[in-house]
C-alpha cells in the first residue's frame, strides 16, 4: 500500500509519494491539468507503486481538486477528499508549524497513512446530479448580482444620479432577470430529462415545509455524498451541537457547529420556521422542545436537524413523508 498526498491549487499540484517500506517520500510538482495527471500516474508507476493500490489524499479547494480527484479515481485509486481544518489541525499536531505547498503535500500523505481507515472514500456523483449543482451554483450567483443591481438602482435614485446611469441599471436588472427565468427553466427541463431524479425530488417535497428550492439543495447534498447514516449528513451540513466544557469552570452553551453549505442552512431554517405552524408532527416536537425550556433558535436549529435526517429516510427507502414514523422517532 502507497500513499500520495496532493496540494492542490489552480495551477499546480505538489505532491508526497510515500510508499509503505519508504521512510521519506518522493516529492514532485507538476501542472494541474490533464498533461501534468497524466504526468503524475505515470511518474508513481515508476517508483513501483500499482494505482490499484494506491491511496490519494488531498483537500476539497472548491473545483480545482475535481479533475484530479476524477483521474484518480478513474484509474482505479482510493481517493480522500479530507476537511481542509482537519489535516491542518493534524499538521499543526504533529509540530508542522510552517505552511507551504510541500509541507502540505506530506501532512497530506502521512494524514492518509494513519487515518486512511477511519476516512470515507470519495467517489464522483451522478452526472445528472453535478449538473443540477451546477445549474443551481449558477443561479444562486446570478441572483446575488441581480440583489446587488437592484440595492445599487434604489441608492443611486436617492442619491439622484444622472439618468444615463439609472437606465444603465435598469438594462442590467431586466437582463439578470431574464437570466434567472432561463435557468429556472433549465432546472425544470434537467428534472424532465431525468425521471429517476424527478421521483426523488418528489419524494422530498412530500415532507411538509420543505420546497422547491429547499429540497432541490438537498437533494444535490444526499445525492453527491456517500452518507452511512442520517446523523453523518446532518453533520456534513454543520447541523449537530459543539459542547465546549471543562472542568468545573468552563461550561458554554453548545451551538451549532455550522459546516458544510450556509446557503443550504439558511434554506433548512426557513423550512423550520414553516414547519412550526404547518408540519403538525413537527409542530409537536418544537412546542415539546420549548416546554422542556430550550430556547426558540435551539428548538429551531432541532427541527432542521430533524428535516435532514427525514429526508435521507425518505430518499433511502424510497417512500413519501410518513407521519407516524416522525411521532414514533420524537
Amino acid at each position: 500500500m502507497s500513499w500520495l498526498g496532493i496540494d492542490v491549487s489552480k495551477d499546480t499540484l505538489a505532491v508526497a509519494l510515500q510508499p509503505g517500506e519508504r521512510k521519506r517520500p518522493y516529492e514532485r510538482e507538476v501542472r494541474n491539468d490533464a498533461g501534468g495527471i497524466a504526468r503524475l500516474q505515470k511518474w508513481v508507476q515508476e517508483r513501483g507503486c500499482e494505482l490499484s493500490q494506491l491511496t490519494v489524499v488531498m483537500e476539497a479547494t472548491g473545483v480545482y481538486h475535481e479533475r484530479v480527484a476524477q483521474a484518480f479515481h478513474d484509474a482505479g485509486c482510493t481517493v480522500i477528499v479530507a476537511n481542509p481544518k482537519r489535516v491542518r489541525d493534524y499538521a499543526t499536531g504533529l509540530g508542522l508549524l510552517h505552511k507551504t505547498d510541500k509541507v502540505d503535500a506530506r501532512a497530506l500523505a502521512r494524514y492518509g497513512k494513519e487515518h486512511g481507515s477511519e476516512l470515507v472514500s470519495w467517489s464522483p456523483p451522478p452526472e445528472e446530479v453535478r449538473i443540477l449543482r451546477s445549474l443551481y451554483d449558477r443561479l444562486s450567483a446570478v441572483q446575488e448580482d441581480l440583489q446587488r443591481e437592484m440595492n445599487r438602482r434604489d441608492q443611486a435614485v436617492i442619491s439622484e444620479e444622472p439618468e444615463l446611469v439609472i437606465d444603465s441599471l435598469n438594462s442590467s436588472i431586466t437582463h439578470l432577470r431574464k437570466e434567472c427565468e432561463r435557468l429556472k427553466r433549465a432546472i425544470e427541463d434537467h428534472f424532465d430529462q431525468h425521471p429517476g431524479l424527478k421521483s426523488q425530488r418528489e419524494l422530498l417535497q412530500s415532507i411538509p415545509s420543505i420546497g422547491p428550492v429547499s429540497g432541490d439543495l438537498l437533494l444535490c447534498v444526499l445525492l453527491s455524498h456517500r452518507f452511512h447514516s442520517a446523523r453523518q449528513a446532518a453533520a456534513f451540513c454543520g447541523l449537530i451541537p459543539k459542547a465546549h466544557q471543562s472542568g468545573s469552570s468552563v461550561r458554554k452553551a453548545s451551538r451549532l457547529t455550522k459546516q458544510g453549505d450556509g446557503r443550504l442552512r439558511a434554506k433548512l431554517y426557513m423550512a423550520a420556521v414553516v414547519a412550526t405552524r404547518h408540519n403538525p408532527e413537527l409542530r409537536q416536537v418544537y412546542r415539546a422542545l420549548l416546554a422542556a425550556g430550550k430556547p426558540k433558535l435551539c428548538a429551531l436549529g432541532a427541527l432542521m436537524r430533524r428535516l435532514v435526517h427525514i429526508a435521507f429516510g425518505v430518499l433511502k427507502y424510497e417512500t413519501p413523508y410518513n407521519p407516524q414514523l416522525v411521532l414514533q422517532s420524537a
